[in-house]
């Protein structure tokens, strides 16, 4: 597989630096690192971006993250694996990655539960955070990005 073009983000070296400084932002936010990971692989499911989900497990895996919470990311509903803050901040992955899917793009309930959980800084940056992965995956899944290109 050959991506469609070469790496989006490298031929607009300016753009990289935009969304790194957003990433950089947002792992200073005081979101606890599982949690930013699990938003990350989740997003990058729920968007089809095959070099993100690949990168996301192999992040997880090597910061000790359990197969069963890996695995489970795509049914955390229905799986025991996750705290009550993890499963806030998916659902709110969820429906800040589907925004244009339903009439309320984050209902309240969702806001809600993930306001429980965290404090207005951290919200804004988990907010930043499932935007920065909404990004990321818009560029590899657009160009075809190939699995197996990047790796931990």
């Amino acid at each position: 597989m050959h991506a469609r073009i070469n790496y989006v983000a490298a031929l607009s070296p300016e753009a990289l630096k935009a969304i790194h400084a957003l990433g950089a932002g947002a792992e200073k936010g005081g979101v606890p690192p599982k949690v930013s990971d699990l938003v990350e692989l989740r997003a990058s499911q729920i968007n089809g971006c095959g070099v993100c989900v690949d990168m996301h497990w192999r992040i997880m895996r090597k910061r000790g993250e359990s197969d069963e919470r890996i695995l489970a990311v795509s049914a955390w509903r229905d799986a025991p694996y996750y705290t009550e803050a993890e499963r806030a901040a998916l659902a709110l992955t969820e429906a800040v990655t589907r925004i244009a899917d339903r009439e309320d793009p984050v209902p309240d309930a969702i806001w809600s539960e993930a306001d429980k959980h965290f404090d207005e800084r951290e919200l804004a940056t988990l907010i930043v955070a499932i935007a920065t992965i909404n990004v990321w995956n818009r560029l590899n899944a657009t160009i075809k990005m190939p699995v197996g290109v990047w790796k931990v």
